[in-house]
């Protein structure tokens, strides 16, 4: 799956989705580290990515300034980073990239919420 990694997404879940085989991508990678959150999703949108963040603005831009890109909002601190990680792995495995790429997708311990995106 092609994922698109925001700066605030820890270090260990960019490692634990590449040794998974996914497609990671950071935003420093593509030297985007100071740019903001409409830029990221339209970068993330451009190249067909997930965008994951532990941001929760990002659901404000998808729903009510309609800048629809597939957003994974992980609601994680390090002491639920475990947990997280195993609901993160099983939306990644239960759903299609297309399916992901139409929605907002909120992962908690042992939950996760699918909202798909407004169309318009």
């Amino acid at each position: 799956m092609k994922l698109f990694l925001d700066q605030d997404v820890y270090a260990v879940t960019a490692r634990m989705l590449g040794l998974q085989g996914h497609d990671v991508v950071t935003a420093a990678e593509m030297g985007l580290s100071r740019a903001t959150d409409t830029e990221l999703l339209d970068r993330a949108r451009d190249q067909g990515r997930i965008l994951i963040t532990r941001d929760r603005d990002f659901g404000g831009f998808i729903f009510v300034h309609d800048l629809g890109a597939g957003v994974i909002y992980l609601r994680m601190q390090p002491s639920t980073m475990a947990a997280v990680h195993q609901e993160l792995n099983r939306v990644l495995t239960i759903y299609t990239p297309e399916q992901l790429l139409g929605a907002f997708v909120v992962i908690e311990p042992a939950r996760h919420r699918f909202r798909r995106l407004p169309r318009g």
